[in-house]
């Protein structure tokens, strides 16, 4: 097993984007395709790195950027969610963004376009729950500790089968938050499940966070069973 990176600059609505393609290149083309999206502060060492054990299990993975080249931030920022604002202020420009990065990723030789899923951390979690809103035929999303507030506009068919895991007392997400997101899902006929973590805030999946009186911190146990959840989930949903 050979996995490799190779960032790639491409077009899309607004600009210009830099994504990253992990893969196997010793594998037999063409494999399942996962699109990541990244959380509040886009695409980063730590995508690429979970994108690797992802890619390990047989896919080829896209780590989408949805910003723009060269829009990052990080956590020392003192604006560092304004990326992310701008897209939560135009879900329009959000969708049209998230279809663009599913594109890309079918349109890729080491992809099988009919075999698509996507997976995605905080910000990346709404993006995985509005591209099934906007009805993209990918098999499956997976959203961890992600934001679930519906868009201002009416959603197309969601074809998706949908696992969000979720920390129980995440305060992005609130009990009202999730029991909507639920009943949203349900209300769109759609093969949707939670798994939900107790005693587990948001951002459980990232070592770098550790924030627990802001209900903000990562969980060892919640990370390795929503990884376990979602490599199960893979499997059926992609058939692989």
């Amino acid at each position: 097993m050979t996995i490799t990176r190779n960032s790639i600059v491409h077009e899309g609505p607004g600009g210009l984007f830099e994504s990253m393609v992990v893969t196997d290149s010793a594998a037999s083309a063409p494999l399942p395709g996962v699109l990541l999206f990244p959380n509040v502060l886009g695409t980063k060492e730590a995508d690429f790195a979970y994108a690797e054990k992802v890619a390990a299990l047989g896919y080829a993975v896209l780590v989408a950027d949805v910003y723009g080249q060269g829009k990052r931030t990080t956590r020392a920022d003192p604006d560092a969610a304004r990326y992310m604002a701008e897209l939560n202020a135009d879900r329009a420009l959000l969708r049209d963004r998230l279809l663009a990065s599913h594109a890309l990723l079918k349109g890729l030789d080491a992809v099988d376009a009919a075999r698509t899923a996507t997976i995605g951390f905080c910000f990346g979690g709404k993006c995985v729950l509005d591209l099934a809103r906007a009805g993209a035929d990918i098999a499956g999303g997976v959203s961890f500790h992600g934001v679930y507030d519906a868009p201002p506009f009416p959603n197309a068919a969601i074809r998706a089968k949908l696992l969000i895991c979720h920390g129980w007392d995440d305060p992005i997400a609130p009990p009202e938050a999730t029991v909507a997101l639920a009943q949203e899902l349900t209300a769109a006929g759609c093969d949707w499940q939670i798994h939900a973590y107790g005693r587990t805030g948001h951002a459980f999946t990232d070592e770098s966070v550790n924030m627990p009186e802001k209900g903000l911190a990562y969980s060892a146990d919640a990370d390795r069973r929503s990884f376990r959840a979602m490599v199960g989930f893979l499997e059926e949903a992609l058939g692989h």
